[in-house]
């Protein structure tokens, strides 16, 4: 079996090195000339450090991450509204890792050429065209314009679309779809070399949904300082992009560090954190209505080309890892039938996905967040009057398990790859 992967994005690089591990052959093709450790930090939840754990990849990316080991939520006032254990001291079998997207990418890439050897991946190949070709449908091809201007056609049984928000497969598929759905909201992302907030293990989320402070440690650094990723986020009433975004579109700080000036907390200065980042990414907050099918005959979309979402609750790159190992383990379980693990794929991940799109549109994990906000903006002293520890887990639960990384889904220990076995029709 031969699988063309488009797109080297963590998606793009956990399919081919799944696919590989399952006796598959793959190639991957990238659209960028180079392969640079772009963006900034991400969180990878236990379920997908999990799948990671199973490539053997979890000692390199402990060496280069931070793994929290609390979160914790405090209002516009920095007054603490809930904490709550993370990772292994929740009682994940695996930590959740908190790690700079580049590197990340870096070692997920690093593995693919050491493994599928240094032609797997193929940069500086634009996609143009994709479909589904021979009598009897079972075979995808791809239409490349090489680096040297050149134009190719590459053969494979199945062509995997893993090429992002703005994918080309999706939209080929999806002529009429448009630009992605922009809620409002504006992120400026960065990190800076700070001293550690709290202990230097805790992620810290502060405000509510219409202005919002997430700050976590990707670095521990060696002078005792950690690089702290960090997002400002406001909504403003805009609701239409002008301009594709791009997340590594440089932010200008006088556009939202006076927001924060009086966010000077005895836990943290937020206007000082920002002013003292070397730079800014500012992107709007977009994902795109779920599909009914990520399928057309032998191509199949992955990861943000699938179900972009808002980056809340750390689910964009997990999802992708989950998706990448969902389809090697389908494909492995059905052998020579493409077509039978292809639609298994999809009926195990689309509906998930699409539920955490969703919930993500609901405010998600930050829905306790927005009701002290309405109940008590100007403030409490008793965060119990304002808002019951019950609605509080109540909610959180609910998105832990709509996301699938609810402590008992966890608990066998099997990653999602090795489960396709036992669950094949």
């Amino acid at each position: 079996m031969q699988v063309i992967v488009v797109g080297a994005g963590i998606g793009g690089l956990v399919t081919a090195l799944s696919c590989h591990a399952a006796g598959i052959e793959v190639q991957v093709y990238e659209s960028v000339g180079e392969i640079k450790p772009l963006g900034v930090g991400i969180n990878v939840l236990p379920h997908a450090v999990r799948e990671l754990d199973a490539l053997g990849l979890l000692p390199e990316l402990s060496a280069h991450a931070v793994a929290p080991d609390r979160l914790t939520y405090f209002s516009k006032h920095g007054s603490e509204i809930w904490s709550e254990a993370r990772g292994m001291s929740a009682g994940y079998r695996w930590p959740q890792l908190s790690i700079h997207r580049g590197h990340l990418q870096r070692i997920l890439l690093t593995a693919v050429l050491d493994r599928l050897g240094p032609t797997s991946v193929h940069t500086g190949h634009h996609l143009l065209g994709s479909q589904t070709v021979s009598e009897d449908n079972a075979t995808a091809r791809a239409r490349f314009r090489a680096p040297s201007g050149v134009e190719i056609e590459v053969e494979g049984d199945l062509l995997v679309a893993a090429d992002g928000i703005h994918s080309t497969v999706r939209a080929l598929a999806h002529p009429s779809e448009g630009m992605p759905i922009w809620n409002g909201a504006l992120l400026w992302r960065g990190t800076v070399d700070h001293a550690p907030l709290l202990d230097g293990r805790t992620m810290v989320w502060a405000g509510h949904p219409d202005q919002k402070f997430v700050a976590y440690p990707i670095r521990d650094l060696p002078d005792g300082r950690q690089q702290i990723n960090f997002i400002a986020e406001y909504r403003t009433e805009n609701r239409v992009l002008a301009e594709r975004e791009d997340w590594n579109r440089p932010g200008n700080p006088d556009d939202f560090i006076p927001r924060f000036a009086n966010w000077v907390f005895d836990w943290c200065d937020v206007p000082s954190l920002l002013r003292a980042a070397p730079s800014t990414f500012v992107f709007p907050m977009v994902d795109r209505d779920p599909l009914d099918t990520w399928t057309t005959g032998r191509v199949t979309l992955l990861g943000d080309a699938a179900h972009p979402m808002y980056p809340i609750g750390s689910n964009g790159a997990s999802q992708a890892i989950l998706d990448a190992r969902t389809l090697a383990g389908c494909l492995r379980a059905y052998g020579e039938d493409v077509d039978a693990a292809v639609a298994h794929y999809e009926d195990l991940r689309r509906p998930a996905t699409a539920a955490i799109v969703l919930a993500n549109r609901s405010l998600g994990p930050e829905l306790p967040m927005q009701i002290v906000e309405e109940r008590a903006p100007e403030g409490f002293t008793d965060i119990d009057e304002v808002i019951s520890r019950a609605e509080i887990d109540q909610a959180t639960e609910h998105y832990r398990r709509t996301a699938g990384f609810a402590l008992a889904a966890l608990a066998s220990g099997v990653s999602a790859m090795d489960a396709i076995a036992t669950v094949r029709p």
